[in-house]
């Protein structure tokens, strides 16, 4: 079980068309430019999203896309689930097929529950995180990334000051 690159990608197209589109529809072009993503491949998450009625777009100059509903209102996993990610641990796709016998009988593996209670964990702990989530962590970070870049140097300087001079 792994979450792929499209689940990744759209979750983090997401977030950044939260942070940007208070001022006005995002293009995907820039989106692809920002996230160092393919604009062909944001296209087709993109189209899937829209479908799932997550994002909204609009045509012509000034076009672009925007949330169709309130960020807190959309969790990581509709995100994942609109653009078809599997998120299942078993290997049987949860069709209790998983063992299966010399005599071509099937059933379910020993441990078929537990893959199958962290499947339906995996899925609480998405559905608990909302895009706003997501967005409130990447302002914060970037806000204290701000204010270590604005410190950095004053920082440096007098730690070396109270390192006193090198000596060979």
């Amino acid at each position: 079980m792994r979450l792929t690159t499209k689940g990744r990608f759209a979750v983090t197209a997401m977030i950044d068309l939260a942070l940007r589109q208070h001022s006005g529809p995002v293009t995907l072009a820039a989106v692809s430019k920002r996230q160092n993503i393919s604009l062909s491949y944001l296209e087709q998450l993109f189209g899937k999203l829209r479908r799932h009625k997550l994002v909204d777009s609009m045509r012509g100059p000034g076009g672009g896309y925007s949330l169709a509903r309130l960020a807190r209102n959309i969790t990581v996993a509709d995100v994942i689930f609109a653009v078809d990610e599997p998120m299942d641990a078993t290997s049987c796709g949860g069709k209790e097929n998983c063992n299966i016998g010399r005599n071509g009988a099937t059933g379910k593996c020993m441990t078929h529950e537990l893959w199958a209670n962290l499947n339906r964990k995996m899925v609480d702990y998405l559905d608990s995180v909302s895009l706003q989530d997501l967005v409130d962590q990447q302002r914060m970070r970037q806000l204290q990334e701000a204010n270590q870049a604005r410190t950095a140097p004053l920082g440096q300087a007098s730690e070396v000051a109270l390192m006193g001079p090198m000596r060979a």
